[in-house]
């Protein structure tokens, strides 16, 4: 793993179409993606009732959910063992491919410190059936170029341990990955200074939209294959805020189609605030939009 990221960082070398291959896609096989949910989007809800929240959900047709807030010491979600979570998904035939840890907790804290939460998590995946653990946020304290080079190492830590307990690992990011700093971006580092083989990306695609001087197509020409879960959420066209599916200004006919080629796996649905109405309203009409508009153009 050292000698791939010296290259990597010695040749300036990112994942390229024309290094990785073009023919290692199928483009014309479109594989069978349930529609999913980041279960962040109805949090009000989750906390007042979790069983009456995902069995809503499932009534709008989400078949994929990902988790936030897993509680370590407890190995519990929402208040809830992770073998009886996982029994309310299943009644409600709900599935949980990713869930978003808190990895930012043991940041500034020790090497130990963040192995033991990892492998708390990594219990935590395989109690819910998930495939990949995602780390999914960075404080204001910890965004300077210094700690994404500090961050880029934890990140190839936990990958490494967290393959070989069978599952993927994959980071998710904002929009403070792409502010320039002197002519280096945090996103650069995450995605040269890293091991593709055991960290994986969480495209948030509102976020690039609303940040990155790179579109969605040119990250994933870059780096084809790697980005294996998004995040697809729209962006109000005058406040730039969020907003439901279908009613903002990203055009999802143009990036759907690369979800091939830039190696998704899974997607899930997501709207931070800013509801028209309230959470479960705006889920189930971006629900609507995306099943009558956008769920067949997958490639």
């Amino acid at each position: 793993m050292l000698n791939r990221r010296n290259f990597i960082k010695q040749s300036g070398f990112a994942l390229s179409v024309a290094s990785f291959g073009l023919s290692s896609f199928k483009f014309s096989q479109k594989k069978p993606y349930k529609m999913g949910l980041q279960l962040f989007t109805i949090r009000a809800p989750m906390a007042e009732d979790p069983k009456k929240a995902l069995k809503t959900i499932a009534g709008f047709g989400y078949q994929d959910t990902e988790t936030y807030g897993y509680d370590g010491a407890t190995q519990s979600f929402y208040g809830m063992p992770a073998t009886d979570f996982k029994k309310v998904l299943e009644d409600n035939s709900l599935q949980s491919t990713s869930g978003h840890y808190d990895f930012i907790k043991y940041f500034n804290g020790t090497t130990d410190e963040l192995i033991r939460y990892t492998d708390q998590s990594i219990e935590g995946a395989h109690a819910l059936g998930q495939k990949y653990i995602t780390w999914p946020w960075l404080d204001p304290e910890s965004r300077s170029i210094e700690k994404f080079k500090i961050l880029a190492d934890k990140l190839n830590l936990i990958g490494e341990r967290v393959n070989k307990a069978g599952l993927g690992f994959a980071y998710h990011n904002h929009d403070f990955e792409f502010i320039d700093h002197n002519g280096e971006m945090g996103y650069d580092i995450i995605l040269h200074n890293t091991d593709p083989e055991l960290v994986k990306l969480q495209i948030d695609l509102y976020w690039v939209a609303h940040s990155s001087p790179r579109t969605a197509h040119e990250l994933f020409m870059e780096a084809p294959g790697r980005f294996v879960m998004w995040h697809i959420k729209d962006m109000d066209k005058i406040s730039r805020d969020y907003t439901e599916m279908g009613n903002g200004s990203i055009d999802y006919t143009k990036i759907l189609p690369d979800a091939a080629m830039s190696g998704m796996e899974y997607y899930y649905i997501e709207q931070g605030g800013n509801f028209a109405q309230n959470p479960i309203q705006s889920v189930k009409e971006s629900a609507e939009y995306f099943k009558k508009n956008l769920i067949n153009i997958f490639a």
